[in-house]
């Protein structure tokens, strides 16, 4: 597990995920051409649950349509 710091919507959270997460985290955010607090901040905007689990959920998803 891995715990990172990060604003969202102007406030600072902790995240933890493992680190295959943050890297998938960090490859999508450049293939969307946005800085990663941004990616999560539009995760967080539309989560049911937690956090960590909602990047895990987004992350999965991703790679499952085929968007990279």
């Amino acid at each position: 597990m891995k715990k990172r710091s990060i604003t969202i919507a102007g406030h600072a959270t902790s995240v933890s995920l493992e680190q295959p997460f943050w890297d998938a985290i960090q490859e999508i955010a450049k293939a969307r051409g946005l800085p990663v607090s941004r990616l999560v901040e539009e995760i967080d905007e539309t989560r049911e649950g937690n956090l960590s689990s909602a990047l895990r959920i987004y992350v999965l998803e991703w790679y499952r349509s085929g968007t990279e």
